[in-house]
């Protein structure tokens, strides 16, 4: 009896012995399971991948006693399937945040787009209605004067809000000279070369009061915090096109490899890294990136800052609507002040014509 129970137990033993080193005789003797993980991952040729284990010389990355079922092609096809994975993650991760970004500025310029329209049109409309005299003509000056609004709450670095305001009223002030201040010059043959005097005396004969000052202040005053908004959130897409094209150091890539693809040396296609091994490695793919968390953070709380700016007011609404009201007012100055206005331009006229006549003789 107790012979029978100690051979049913050998029985046992044996049989266990069997599926488990069985299995692990399966594995050491072929690499059909890398094999096919290799297949369904999509990592390379399945030509680099041998039938059974052997010993490749030339491993950089997953060396272990012991046969083998990488070869060195693999090696490198498991370096550029990590810097593929990775990289997708990355994007992947990233895409929620740079569709919520470039969403809120394409929103942003759509609306600002639309109220710079109406207030062109407004704009516009002010001159059909009570400047006819010189409406065809301050048309073009009013659309450029709305293109550089445009350009500048784009964030165009290039765009001076000052200088483009008071450009519109040097090109704007031989119009009203002509056409309101002096109406019977307006059939008048006049040349280029008036015009253009006259654009360079307007800042000294000052035909507009304080109305130039007044709306160029204005408008950056209202502008400046939207305009910072739009660069802002530009910067901030910019970043994260940058962050998806940035490449993994050599370092990462073989570690990467370690962790995720040597096991399947040995045939263990099926075991996944434990976190904390993840982490840590992670940890040193990203040790380059860690150090854009205080700047990163710093961009998130002027984020803030500035949509907090905007929403608390309606500044930036009320000067591009104001824009109608202030040119008006400089126009009505300068008609008010018309005599005054009239000697000192024919006196800066005067002296022009001496001056050109001796520059003439001279040369």
């Amino acid at each position: 009896m107790f012979r029978r129970i100690l051979q049913r137990v050998d029985f046992w033993l044996i049989w266990v012995t069997v599926v488990l080193c069985g299995a692990s005789g399966a594995g050491a003797h072929s690499c059909h399971e890398v094999k096919t993980a290799f297949q369904l991952r999509q990592i390379g040729s399945l030509k680099w991948v041998p039938e059974a284990p052997g010993t490749d010389g030339e491993l950089q990355i997953c060396k272990h006693p012991g046969p083998s079922c990488c070869t060195r092609k693999m090696e490198e096809s498991y370096q550029a399937a990590v810097r593929r994975e990775t990289l997708q993650n990355i994007r992947s991760y990233s895409f929620e945040l740079k569709y919520l970004i470039v969403g809120h500025s394409s929103a942003f310029q759509d609306t600002f787009q639309s109220l710079l329209s109406f207030t062109l049109n407004l704009t516009s409309a002010l001159f059909d209605s009570a400047y006819e005299p010189l409406s065809q003509e301050a048309r073009p000056l009013v659309a450029d004067l709305f293109s550089v609004l445009s350009l500048f709450l784009g964030g165009d670095g290039n765009t001076s809000m000052e200088h483009s305001v008071h450009r519109f009223y040097d090109d704007l002030f031989p119009l009203v000279y002509r056409r309101l201040v002096n109406p019977g010059l307006a059939s008048a043959p006049h040349s280029s070369e008036h015009s253009e005097c006259l654009r360079k005396t307007r800042q000294d004969v000052n035909p507009f009061g304080p109305h130039p000052r007044a709306l160029a202040e204005g408008l950056i005053r209202a502008l400046s915090t939207g305009r910072a908004l739009s660069r802002a959130l530009m910067m901030g897409a910019e970043v994260l096109n940058a962050t998806e094209r940035a490449g993994l150091a050599r370092e990462c890539g073989r570690s990467l490899v370690r962790m995720q693809y040597c096991p399947h040396c040995r045939g263990l296609t099926l075991i996944r890294p434990c976190g904390g091994l993840c982490l840590n490695v992670m940890r040193g793919c990203l040790v380059g990136l860690s150090e854009l968390d205080g700047p990163w953070r710093h961009y998130v709380a002027l984020l803030q800052e500035l949509t907090g700016a905007l929403a608390g007011g309606h500044d930036l609404e009320l000067a591009l609507l104001g824009i109608r009201n202030h040119i008006n007012d400089a126009i009505l100055h300068a008609q008010l002040h018309g005599p005054r206005i009239s000697a000192i331009v024919s006196q800066s006229l005067t002296h022009h014509s001496h001056f050109t006549y001796l520059r003439t003789v001279l040369i």
